[in-house]
């Protein structure tokens, strides 16, 4: 910062404000040679220069005793313009008994007369307009431009601060947000949308001090407070509450609230807010509540998801993490032929055993991590197919999945084609399953990314087609090779006609863009019969085979040939 104050080529501006003439000059003088210096002749006549929006003052030098306007009655309108409290004041006075007073209404240092010591008056001058261009700059980093409220570094900082001065105090760790916040900037505008934000911070600023509270804008809509320990927050939810419901009748925008209670100093800050989080999500999509306290479970939970978190890279390290295939069978003609396979990740830990996917996928794919399993998964399934190729002569196609973080990776197609490399693969023999949500997010870039694989000769296949509301708008713009039907429709197709009626509709869409499509979850013999007269080409599910190790799955491979298909 000193640097840049060195190199500064504008001059700073200096407001000179005395009664008396011979004064002014003598400390012009002083200053000049450094800053631009301006002088007013009481207060009244320097507000009305301070008033002006085009000029910028880096001090002022007040005397006290002015006819007209005085700089105390100057320091008590200052005291209420937040404009005019961002300059500094110097007093210059000779009257020791109103230094108290004018350090309570916000003076920042006191030059005595008569001024007998140019370069002590210059040296303050100089360390004063430092120190608030300084505080200026600190003020405008740390508070978020929508709200007013912190920005999240700077709200750790401040509780770092305030845990030193007293840690015994019990406080709370709050996280509130506004669900489905994304309609409000679609329905009404992202200026709309930020004043909702804004209102909210207002709201929550003036209910700050009874809580002995500071907050901040975590995120987009998501607001953290730190607090000392309420036993009920009824009233505060009552007074956010109220902020949505003025600006924005819909029924599924509201606000959702997490707490832990009396947070555990044993923790990182960043752990407490964590928490609260994770107890505001408990309430997503569930409108018989809106806050969730912390418990025992959740912290089970938390703990649990920490270990998988930490455990992650030496699953991958020790092959921890199984890849099991699941064969899919092709049912046109009188016998079903193997052709071709889906991979599926599995996890023995060594401490907690079998781990479901359901409990780590969804976890990664949150916090990115699934990019690692991916990888991990691609790398395994390339080098099996050429393990199978090796051992029995043919090549079983295999379907990976990859997920939306990694649809958006700019190395992707590097990736892929490198692992193919290495192994000896034609793209054909690598399927990629990107599933349907994806297709919802970002499409321009989805639509970049699937034509650029495609033209590599990678096969792009949907999986869970059907369950999203995006199923249809997408298939118009997006290319496929093969279409996966969600495996709810076929698990429910024998006992509602409506299930039905869509697996038939999405089995005529493959038709009609001359696709194959892949029905999942087939468990029953009277489904693969209703799916075959359908017209449906593949399956999978348990009526063939669970997911297996590979050795399992060379039974599969030795005992048919492989169709090309799929």
């Amino acid at each position: 910062m000193e640097n840049i104050r060195q190199k500064e080529a504008v001059r700073r501006r200096v407001l000179i404000v005395d009664d008396e003439f011979i004064n002014r000059e003598i400390l012009g003088n002083m200053l000049s040679s450094t800053y631009a210096v301006e002088y007013a002749e009481n207060a009244k006549i320097a507000l009305d220069k301070l008033m002006d929006p085009d000029v910028t003052y880096s001090l002022i030098l007040l005397d006290l005793m002015m006819p007209v306007m005085g700089g105390i009655e100057f320091m008590e309108h200052r005291s209420r313009d937040n404009r005019l409290k961002r300059i500094p004041v110097v007093v210059m006075t000779s009257e020791n008994d109103l230094e108290i007073k004018c350090l309570k209404l916000g003076a920042a240092d006191f030059i005595k007369k008569p001024f007998n010591f140019p370069e002590v008056v210059l040296a303050r001058c100089e360390r004063i307009i430092e120190l608030f261009e300084d505080k200026n700059l600190i003020r405008q980093t740390e508070r978020d431009g929508v709200s007013g409220l912190f920005v999240k570094d700077y709200f750790f900082e401040y509780i770092r601060q305030m845990e030193n001065w007293d840690k015994q105090i019990p406080r709370d760790a709050i996280v509130f947000d506004i669900e489905q916040f994304h309609l409000v900037n679609e329905f009404c505008g992202r200026a709309f949308g930020n004043m909702m934000l804004s209102k909210i911070g207002k709201t929550l600023l003036n209910e700050l001090p009874a809580m002995n509270a500071i907050a901040c804008r975590a995120d987009a809509d998501t607001f953290y407070v730190y607090a000392n320990h309420q036993e009920d927050y009824t009233e505060f939810c009552k007074k956010m509450d109220s902020v949505i419901t003025d600006f924005f009748q819909m029924n599924n925008i509201r606000i959702r609230y997490g707490i832990w209670e009396n947070v555990s100093r044993d923790f990182e800050i960043e752990a407490w807010f964590y928490r609260a989080k994770t107890a505001c999500n408990m309430n997503r999509g569930d409108f018989t509540k809106s806050f969730a306290r912390y418990n025992n479970e959740l912290h089970a939970k938390y703990l649990f998801e920490e270990t998988l978190i930490h455990d992650l890279d030496e699953a991958i390290a020790n092959k921890d993490l199984k890849v099991y295939y699941q064969p899919k069978y092709n049912i046109v003609g009188e016998e079903p032929r193997l052709a071709s396979a889906e991979a599926l990740v599995r996890w023995i830990h060594p401490k907690l055993g079998f781990i479901s996917p359901g409990d780590f996928i969804p976890l990664f794919e949150s916090n990115g991590l699934i990019q690692k399993v991916d990888n991990y998964v691609w790398h395994e399934a390339a080098a099996q197919i050429r393990r199978w190729k090796e051992s029995h002569g043919t090549s079983v196609p295999v379907s990976v999945n990859v997920s939306r973080i990694n649809i958006l990776d700019p190395e992707l197609e590097n990736k892929l084609e490198r692992i193919r490399n290495e192994n000896g693969l034609s793209a054909e023999e690598m399927m990629l399953e990107v599933t349907e949500s994806a297709y919802s997010e970002n499409t321009p870039r989805l639509i970049q990314v699937v034509e650029n694989l495609r033209k590599k000769g990678f096969r792009i296949e949907i999986d869970d087609f059907g369950a999203g509301y995006s199923s249809l708008n997408m298939i118009t713009s997006i290319p496929v090779d093969i279409l996966k039907i969600d495996m709810s429709f076929i698990r429910n197709m024998e006992k509602d006609e409506r299930n039905l009626k869509l697996v038939k509709l999405i089995i005529d869409i493959a038709k009609f863009l001359n696709v194959p499509s892949v029905a999942e979850g087939v468990e029953t013999e009277s489904q693969l019969e209703i799916l075959k007269k359908m017209g449906c080409e593949i399956i999978q599910g348990f009526y063939f085979s669970k997911p297996v190790p590979p050795k399992d799955f060379a039974s599969f491979i030795e005992g048919e040939g492989v169709s090309r298909k799929s």
